[in-house]
């Protein structure tokens, strides 16, 4: 009689319903429901977000349970919740990955953590993110991204976060920002992610703003990224002038020659 075929672990949950998560893919899960991505999940762990994915479909993470916990803790109680702030209180739960000792080496040196430049032009694409509690002191961390977009004469987008009710236009009207549906991501806390500047597709252009004419806005707002952003939104009727941003994300690129 021949052996009988085992069913791999990861199959085994799907037969009653729902694969049973381990507990690094079930923590991760409580981070999403609190409004953040597996993009943002990854960068807080400093992975790529591929890892991430496979939390729920290869069992992995169990090297980061730790860390992911210490950081749900610091969101559910009010704490510190932008993705740099986050990940800085994982580092310290996380062993830096390192590889064999070469011959002639002492000891192994770190891993390179593989990253790839996925913005247009290699080398000439840039991002910052910031909270709420950043973009109440200045939100100095963006200002770099926009100044060396506009030095290779690039183009910006930015994706802003506030409550729904400080919009002035419906979700996906196409006077508030061209584009698909898509654009638009609703959040759990009655917040909305709105994207500006981002690629038409297709014969429509590339998309973005300039990064020269945006460094003299921010110039003229004294340096402050989130308060220019801000008063472009309300100039152009997108948004109430009491609005306040919860987060803002900038984007910089140089399009190829």
């Amino acid at each position: 009689m021949p052996p009988r075929k085992r069913t791999p672990p990861g199959r085994r949950a799907r037969r009653g319903g729902r694969p049973q998560l381990n507990e690094a893919a079930r923590l991760t899960q409580q981070l999403i429901d609190a409004g953040y991505t597996k993009k943002q999940v990854a960068e807080i762990i400093g992975r790529d977000s591929s890892l991430v994915s496979q939390f729920f479909t290869k069992n992995k993470g169990a090297a980061f349970v730790d860390a992911l916990r210490h950081v749900i803790q610091e969101v559910q109680t009010g704490g510190v919740s932008d993705v740099e702030g986050l990940k800085q209180i994982a580092a310290q739960d996380i062993t830096p990955r390192t590889r064999k000792a070469l011959p002639g080496e002492k000891a192994p040196r770190r891993a390179r953590t593989r990253t790839k430049d996925v913005i247009e032009t290699p080398g000439h694409s840039s991002m910052a993110r910031a909270a709420k509690q950043h973009i109440a002191s200045g939100a100095s961390r963006l200002r770099p991204v926009i100044e060396h977009t506009a030095a290779v004469g690039g183009n910006i987008a930015f994706t802003v976060r506030a409550k729904k009710s400080a919009f002035t236009m419906d979700a996906g009207d196409r006077r508030d920002s061209p584009g698909l549906r898509r654009y638009v991501v609703r959040r759990p806390d009655s917040t909305e992610e709105r994207a500006y500047g981002k690629s038409l597709g297709g014969a429509q252009g590339p998309g973005g703003f300039d990064a020269q004419e945006w460094q003299l806005r921010v110039e003229a707002a004294d340096g402050d990224v989130a308060a220019a952003v801000r008063n472009w939104l309300v100039e152009t009727g997108r948004l109430r002038p009491d609005a306040v941003l919860t987060h803002l994300e900038i984007r910089g690129w140089k399009l190829q020659d």
